[in-house]
């Protein structure tokens, strides 16, 4: 095998394509790099959306519930003072009530204890 005129300029010959073809390699590799990170991308906003479905879901149940339960209060509070004006009294008369029999009697006002 003959050898070339200048060795330098040889290595120096293969330094550059070893460095062409890595460069070449690298870039397959950061380009399925690449690949990969859109498809990551593609999943975490697809799970977010999700995740935003689910929320507000979950949002919409709590409401009915919350809603369910309201309407059951004011059902029990509707059902208290019926049962406390066939009584023949209001629960919010209550404190009227002893300050009338006090006006009648005429005693002076009871005091808070």
């Amino acid at each position: 095998m003959p050898e070339p005129e200048n060795l330098v300029l040889h290595l120096l010959r293969e330094m550059r394509e070893e460095s062409r073809e890595e460069s070449r390699r690298l870039g397959a590799r950061v380009d399925g790099v690449g690949g990969k990170v859109d498809g990551l991308g593609a999943d975490l906003r697809s799970e977010l959306h999700s995740l935003r479905a689910d929320v507000a879901s979950d949002l919409l149940n709590l409401e009915k519930r919350v809603n369910d339960q309201f309407v059951t209060l004011r059902r029990s509070v509707m059902e208290y003072h019926s049962t406390t004006i066939g009584h023949g009294i209001l629960y919010s008369e209550l404190e009227e009530r002893p300050r009338r029999i006090e006006q009648r009697l005429e005693i002076s006002p009871s005091e808070p204890n």
